[in-house]
């Protein structure tokens, strides 16, 4: 992941170009997931140790506009918004419901916990089958290759677009608390519909980055 330095959960515009990679633990247990057989990481970067099969290396390549058509991704994508191509991680996040949706594709994405954002709203609820809300006071990210550091500001997940979540628990309970979402596919959630769609909830994020 290439990302602020300022860490968010997808409200800043991106100023600083920093490599925010996957914890050494994460990884092992994505591959351990994945049968040590990770085929593309779309948001990869110099530093990483993911090690997929496939991987679009940021910001060279825009794993937006490229191929999702793997049995199996692992995402970190970046957490603030990039003024440049107006993308933030609701395009990461549609990628990965796409990606399972249209391939069938086994999809893991680290991402901040916001429940209160219109991609949580669109691309988790309602779509991802399982997430672990990780117990780390503070994700230690390998940052430009260094681990050494405070940690993310905020609280972090583990979401699990997929078909065997009985596994996903299984390997994810030692990192926190997973919880099963699949019966919430498909069904409307919340008892009024949010007036702001998608869209138009970027827009402010954007407009205030630059209040």
């Amino acid at each position: 992941m290439v990302g602020d330095i300022y860490m968010s959960a997808g409200r800043k515009v991106n100023t600083l170009s920093q490599h925010w990679c996957t914890p050494q633990k994460y990884v092992e247990a994505v591959k351990e997931m994945f049968n040590n057989n990770i085929e593309l990481d779309p948001c990869s970067n110099v530093f990483s140790i993911v090690d997929a099969g496939v991987e679009y290396m940021l910001p060279e390549n825009d794993g937006l506009s490229e191929t999702w058509n793997f049995r199996t991704i692992y995402v970190n994508p970046p957490y603030g918004a990039d003024r440049i191509k107006g993308t933030t991680i609701k395009n990461w996040l549609r990628k990965c419901v796409e990606a399972h949706k249209k391939y069938g594709s086994e999809v893991l994405a680290l991402i901040p916990v916001a429940t209160n954002t219109a991609h949580w709203k669109y691309y988790v609820f309602g779509e991802a089958t399982s997430i672990c809300f990780l117990y780390d006071t503070r994700l230690k990210f390998i940052i430009n290759g260094d681990d050494d550091n405070k940690g993310a500001p905020m609280a972090c997940c583990m979401v699990y677009w997929g078909n065997n979540i009985s596994k996903f628990q299984s390997i994810f309970l030692k990192f926190g608390a997973v919880v099963n979402t699949k019966n919430l596919i498909g069904r409307e959630i919340g008892k009024e519909k949010e007036k702001c769609s998608l869209f138009q909830e970027e827009e402010f994020i954007v407009a205030q980055s630059f209040a």
